[in-house]
């Protein structure tokens, strides 16, 4: 099978200053709402060659990048004044330990108060990439 081109792009921008466990935290956390909000998103489910079934995934691949706090700040302002599918998280969230408590802690700053460390967007290729422009690939 050939390679496939999408013209959509699923991608992540982390604040490069997080730590491991953080990154992968912060992008599971990210893409597990795009993933519910963009059904499209997600391919049929698995099975192996046993017939055991396994849940769906994305149906394209996942691109991660990180930036500086300015780099986030501006890609989430272009996220939202381009209407793309955003999903957020803020350094609040690591002090917090359940939905409840998360929800509150976004919605008690204001958009641009929002201590980013990490977006995740959905959208056409290259409204993604002008979003993100600035971030690199995460190494």
């Amino acid at each position: 099978m050939e390679n496939l081109r999408f013209d959509t792009k699923l991608a992540v921008l982390l604040r490069a200053d997080l730590q491991t466990w953080q990154r992968l935290n912060v992008t599971a956390f990210l893409v597990s709402g795009l993933g519910t909000a963009q059904p499209e998103v997600i391919g049929a489910p698995y099975e192996d060659a046993d017939a055991t079934v396994y849940l769906p995934m994305f149906r394209q691949p996942v691109l991660v990048f990180e930036g500086g706090k300015e780099v986030l700040r501006s890609a989430h302002s272009k996220a939202l004044t381009r209407g793309l599918p955003t999903a957020v998280f803020t350094s609040d969230l690591f002090t917090t330990g359940n939905d409840h408590d998360n929800r509150a802690a976004v919605r008690a700053v204001g958009t641009d108060a929002m201590d980013l460390v990490g977006i995740a967007v959905y959208g056409p290729r290259n409204v993604v990439d002008k979003t993100l422009k600035g971030a690199r690939m995460h190494p």
